[in-house]
């Protein structure tokens, strides 16, 4: 296909060979022709009002004088249908298809489809491949059917392969191409380095499970492969079992005997990629492929090792009459190991002839977060000396957080289960860290001096009954959300302080660098005597040298529930250098690792700690596969509307007089230098408060029944507390009317009973507030007879209350009392303004 474009004339030739595959059969004759073939040509030719369109086709019978001989027809097509047909010919283009895909289609005489059908479904349209698969259910059901028989009925009862009359083709194997079914000799024969396939045999009903072992295949390790050993050594019983990722298999299995390998058991299995149980006599492995297998199915889904194993056993029988032999318990601790090595491997553990793997460092097996800034390796040379204005370019951005799901049962002991990584990655070392805790065994949180956060509030509360842990701490960077080495521990009583200060210690060990952003939900209390305590640990640690800047922040989902002062002095965007972070990259985090606390909880405290490092291990992984596409969308977000920005600041500027905006930059960069200095977003204008102004009414009342004055009408209800009731009774009113607009036809029961249980309750209050409203506003009575009736009774929602506001001038009444409203309505209105 092609389009040539010129200054006069524009062309689109299409010229395709569509053979027909149908035989052809000839009338009166029982004998089959060859399939015929078509040619079919179509020139499209730009006319000065249209298309010109020319075709023809012919047979692969007729010599090329015909095909000069055949008469073209000329068709003239409008502009919007040339347009059509120019689409139409690119369309197999701009859709990214192959010439083999096209011509699956051109083959049947059928014109490719107008869009791809395994791309995402259009939003209303449905999925177009399922309901053209919903046509032919039929046809794919007869062909499943047919599986599970020997095929179809003209098959031939001999071997498909060695086609030897006497050789009965009875046995097909699941994991190789369904060619039919062959003899037991020719499974032996195709089936010597295959030896994990699943294979049936035909009883001449049905197909019965059968193994290669039954056949005769023995697996020879120790030697090349097809090569026999002269003096095998079976293993002991005889009865191996190698858990697959399909099934879990029985086999015949030989060591070398004859001495032909110096290796023992354990490395002439390694060699065949089976992964022995046992370090002596083993009786089960489990293949590679497998252990891989489950690796990354846990990474992404969680799955517990129990419901793996069930799966492959299914898999095996699915009947419950053959239950294969149990090694759930070997699974596990094949997993446990397996990941271990990965974890070494991968360090590069493995190349270390001195120290050995024992001797591996704390957080030395750590996935390092590539993108944040490290001394000697991704730092530029002089960095220590750059200007101020740069200087958050080098700066580390971590976060702290805790996550009370990932509970831990009071199960087994440090003892018997000691883990194997024991501090090599982000998890702490347990033994260190336990006797870290008995120093603070009686630390105490101090009162507050912020919002009753639940972090501070719960920070002395023990796990529960039966539980040796409430839960996880941890420290990432908190741009990238990558874990940090040594970086996650054990919470015993909430958040507490030591906990957090121990793995801020750890996490930043080794750290050179200058300036540090830490974002905490609770900063504005953790970050007080944070140095003092820190000393008390290391007086070496990285916060506590000096010339280091430390900026505290707040995440910006925790910073709203924090008192005015905390909003500004902690706010990512009034930080120099946190750019448009957010600080929640833990709780990104915790959303991956939550689904596995059904596991870990169940876990003794090694085994647990070791999971845990794995799937961080992995996280670190992702992230950082991810990270390009994760900084190219950052990076498009914060340039994509830098030039408005810029624009819009220097219009805003323009306006605003020059001397007051050099003592507000002046302020601004004093405070961004030193914290310490005074805060320029700080709101230096003081607004009263509803409850500030009750207050001060109550205040003024009090004083007046000192001297000896008072203009209550009621014993119990005073003239302020008159209108105070009136202002709440008004908010329960919208709050009424909002609740009974989320009622529908099919509202549950609770739901309207709730309603109307509210509902009589403000009524009686309405009924209380008009008796009261009559003492001091006599004349109500009359506003309230003037109101227009209706055939139905108001809603207790939509009754007018007839406070000074909406009486106005229409009867006279104490002017006292619309100056108390105002008062409650003007902090009223500084209140909304505050929150928006």
């Amino acid at each position: 296909m092609g389009r040539n474009q010129g200054k006069k004339k524009e062309k689109i030739k299409c010229a395709t060979h569509l053979p027909v595959s149908a035989l052809a059969f000839r009338p009166g004759s029982s004998t089959v022709t060859p399939p015929i073939h078509t040619v079919k040509v179509k020139k499209l030719k730009a006319i000065n009002h249209g298309f010109k369109v020319t075709d023809s086709s012919f047979h692969s019978d007729v010599n090329a004088a015909a095909i000069s001989a055949f008469t073209w027809k000329e068709t003239n097509l409008s502009d919007s249908q040339m347009d059509a047909v120019w689409d139409r010919v690119h369309q197999s283009e701009s859709a990214g298809w192959d010439q083999g895909y096209i011509d699956s289609f051109v083959n049947r005489d059928q014109l490719p489809p107008d869009n791809d059908p395994e791309l995402p479904k259009a939003k209303g349209k449905g999925d177009k491949a399922m309901h053209e698969w919903m046509k032919h259910i039929d046809a794919y059901l007869s062909a499943l059917i047919t599986l599970e028989g020997r095929g179809q009925p003209s098959a031939s009862p001999n071997c498909v392969r060695c086609r030897i009359p006497d050789h009965e083709g009875k046995y097909r194997c699941l994991g190789c191409d369904n060619l039919g079914l062959i003899c037991q000799d020719c499974m032996l024969s195709t089936h010597q380095h295959m030896p994990f396939h699943r294979i049936e045999s035909w009883n001449g009903v049905y197909f019965l499970r059968s193994s290669l072992k039954s056949l005769g295949l023995r697996i020879q390790l120790g030697h090349p492969a097809g090569e026999r050993c002269a003096l095998p050594s079976p293993t002991w019983g005889d009865d191996f079992v190698v858990i697959d990722s399909d099934q879990i298999h029985t086999v015949g299995l030989d060591y070398c005997g004859c001495g032909a390998t110096s290796k023992g058991q354990v490395e002439q299995l390694l060699e065949r990629r089976l992964y022995p149980a046992t370090v002596v006599n083993p009786k089960t492995a489990a293949t590679f492929r497998v252990l891989e297998l489950f690796e990354l199915l846990q990474y992404e889904s969680k799955l517990s090792t129990y419901e793996f194993y069930q799966t492959v056993s299914r898999l095996t029988d699915n009947t419950g009459l053959h239950i294969p032999k149990d090694r759930y318990p070997t699974l596990l601790r094949i997993v446990h190991q397996w990941r271990h090595l990965k974890l070494l491997k991968r360090t590069g553990r493995g190349h270390d002839p001195v120290r050995g793997a024992l001797g591996t460092h704390p957080g030395e097996c750590a996935l390092l977060c590539p993108a944040c800034p490290h001394v000697g390796i991704n730092l530029p040379d002089g960095w220590e000396n750059a200007p101020r204005d740069s200087k958050y370019l080098y700066a580390l951005n971590i976060a702290l957080d805790a996550c009370f799901r990932m509970k831990r049962k009071d199960c087994s002991s440090e003892e018997a289960d000691p883990g194997l990584s024991r501090g090599f990655a982000y998890v702490v070392e347990e033994t260190a860290f336990q006797e870290y805790l008995k120093k603070h065994d009686k630390e105490t949180k101090p009162k507050s001096t912020c919002s009753r956060h639940d972090a501070v509030n719960l920070a002395d509360t023990r796990p529960g009954q039966g539980y040796a842990s409430s839960g996880i701490a941890t420290v990432e960077c908190s741009r990238h959300n990558s874990k940090r080495p040594l970086a996650v521990c054990d919470t015993q009583r909430g958040k507490c302080y030591c906990n957090m200060d121990y793995i801020t210690l750890l996490s930043l060990q080794l750290c050179l660098l200058q300036m540090f952003l830490i974002s905490y939900d609770i900063a504005c209390q953790w970050f007080i005597n944070l140095f003092m305590r820190l000393a008390q640990i290391d007086p070496s640690c990285p916060l506590l040298q000096p010339g280091i800047e430390i900026r505290f922040l707040v995440p910006k989902f925790h910073l709203p529930a924090h008192i005015p002062a905390c909003r500004n002095r902690f706010a990512f965007m009034l930080t120099p250098g946190a750019g448009l972070g957010d600080g929640e990259a833990p709780e990104h985090g915790w959303g991956d690792l939550n689904p596995l606390a059904t596991s870990t909880c169940e876990m003794g405290p090694g085994t647990r700690q070791d999971t845990l490092d794995y799937h961080f291990g992995d996280y670190n992984w992702r992230k950082r596969i991810q990270l390009g596409d994760s900084l190219l969308k950052k990076m498009i977000t914060a340039t994509s509307d830098v030039a408005e920005h810029v624009i819009a600041h220097r219009e805003l500027e323009s306006t605003i007089d020059l001397n007051q905006l050099q003592s507000w930059t002046e302020a601004m960069t004093a405070w961004e230098q030193d914290p310490t200095q005074p805060n320029p977003y700080e709101i230096s204008v003081k607004t009263s408060t509803q409850a500030a102004v009750r207050r001060q009414l109550a205040e003024e009342e009090e004083r007046a029944l000192e001297a000896g004055i008072d203009v209550s009408l009621s014993d119990e209800v005073s003239p302020c507390s008159l209108i105070a009731l009136g202002i709440d009774l008004e908010g329960e009113q919208r709050s009424l009317k909002t609740l009974a607009k989320s009622l529908w036809d099919h509202s549950q029961d609770r739901q309207i009973t709730r309603v109307k249980l509210r509902s009589n309750a403000l009524t009686r209050k309405l009924t209380e507030w008009f008796s009261l409203l009559q003492l001091y506003i006599p004349t109500s009575t009359l506003l309230r007879k003037r109101e227009p009736q209706k055939k139905e009774s108001p809603k207790p929602f939509d009754v007018k209350l007839w406070l000074p506001s909406q009486i106005g001038n229409q009867v006279s009444f104490d002017k006292s009392l619309a100056e108390t409203e105002y008062k409650l309505r003007n902090a009223q209105a500084h209140e909304a303004l505050g929150v928006l």
